[in-house]
């Protein structure tokens, strides 16, 4: 294995949620992991099989997209306009549109339309700095369609220099055919689709959709009780649109993360703060939704909470394509500082997703994911809005090149 030396940078290293920030650094890669990283007096290159000059660059981990809708078939444009024409993301839901318009185009397209369509999107995260992504899916809800989102999610993890981790969202809502009978499109999940999947290795996780249009908190529990079972970790879509206690049951579970979180109680917060439970911040959806009511920030830092961010890639509430763009929106929108944006998509993006051994910060002994941004401070990355920064990224310690079409 190639033991390299990437020398001239300065580097947030992100341990514990801070920049920690090194000047003059040096970080020692061998094959896929940091052996080592600090000031460049400390460190000699003559061990070193080749060494790269990263010209003054700041250097931060790979950037962490921990919640994304990314596979899906078709768009929901027309919803967009219908929003801003006054229409409730509710009565959407209800006249057959949101989640069940794009099921209806998910199911009905093939595995490589739905690869090929992904695939263009997952490029465009991956040339704003993301080395890691989390898949849903949740479009399907029949045990086929859920499975071939699952195939196409594996298979771009192969066919492109990313990490993809997947999770099974069938619990997102309750398709036509099971309408008025949650509670038996529950019992399918529990029954064949979860099962099913987990012995076929197509989930990494189990998530849920707890919301009043959605399924109740009982019923979500059913859910990720049984993926459980499966020795599966779960995490839960929870309080975006009305206070039903997921997030206290998603701690009660000592699930991942809570997601949204716009509705929130102060016992939620305590909850998950004692858990370790992750709270993922998605103002792109708050953004597209026109809410108003915010992710009570105060109390995550008043009980310790790690907070992350994620883009909520999906085509009805968030067709967010930078992960940049919501480190921006977290601040402007949420409150977030710039330290804790970029915290949120590295650090804690990697705790949401289970992977914090390896992943979220550049610290000996972690993979060796890392971002070298032509940019004169860390906070720069929050700041711009749009565009493509300027950046390198290295992916297991080699060089990743998607500036085309990887």
């Amino acid at each position: 294995m190639k033991r390299i030396h990437w020398k001239h940078c300065r580097v947030a290293t992100m341990r514990d949620g801070r920049y920690h920030a090194i000047e003059d650094a040096v970080i020692v890669t061998h094959g896929k992991q940091i052996e080592w990283v600090g000031p460049r007096s400390e460190r000699s290159a003559t061990a070193a099989d080749e060494c790269v000059d990263l010209q003054g660059a700041w250097v931060t981990p790979g950037l962490i997209d921990c919640h994304t809708h990314l596979v899906f078939g078709g768009n929901r444009s027309l919803e967009f306009e219908q929003r801003l024409q006054g229409v409730s993301y509710a009565e959407i839901s209800a006249a057959g549109g949101g989640i069940k318009y794009t099921v209806r185009h998910t199911r009905d397209a093939t595995e490589d339309a739905l690869f090929e369509s992904a695939r263009k999107r997952l490029l465009t995260l991956m040339r704003d700095g993301v080395t890691t992504v989390e898949i849903k899916s949740g479009y399907g809800l029949d045990l086929n369609s859920e499975r071939k989102m699952l195939r196409v999610a594996r298979r771009l993890g192969e066919a492109l220099p990313v990490t993809v981790k997947t999770t099974c969202l069938a619990a997102h809502a309750v398709p036509s055919e099971f309408a008025g009978k949650a509670d038996e499109y529950v019992n399918y999940v529990c029954a064949e689709i979860l099962p099913t999947l987990a012995e076929e290795r197509l989930v990494d996780a189990v998530d849920a959709f707890c919301e009043t249009i959605a399924f109740s908190p009982a019923q979500v529990m059913r859910v990720l009780l049984r993926a459980q079972k499966l020795k599966l970790p779960v995490k839960l879509h929870a309080e975006q649109l009305s206070p039903l206690g997921g997030a206290s049951l998603a701690a009660e579970l000592g699930a991942l993360s809570a997601d949204h979180l716009e509705y929130m109680t102060p016992e939620d917060a305590a909850a998950m703060g004692r858990a370790g439970t992750v709270a993922v911040l998605l103002p792109g959806a708050f953004h597209m939704l026109q809410e108003s009511r915010r992710p009570p920030v105060h109390l995550l830092r008043q009980h310790g909470v790690d907070i992350a961010v994620a883009s909520d890639l999906n085509p009805g509430t968030s067709p967010a394509l930078s992960l940049r763009l919501m480190m921006n929106m977290a601040c402007t929108l949420f409150g977030l500082t710039p330290e804790e944006a970029l915290a949120g998509v590295t650090r804690n993006a990697a705790k949401a997703l289970g992977m914090l051994d390896t992943h979220g910060t550049i610290e000996i002994g972690k993979t060796a994911d890392f971002v070298a941004w032509e940019i004169e401070r860390p906070a720069e990355l929050a700041y711009w809005l749009g565009g493509e920064l300027p950046c390198r990224t290295i992916r297991h310690g080699q060089w990743r090149d998607v500036s085309v079409d990887a």
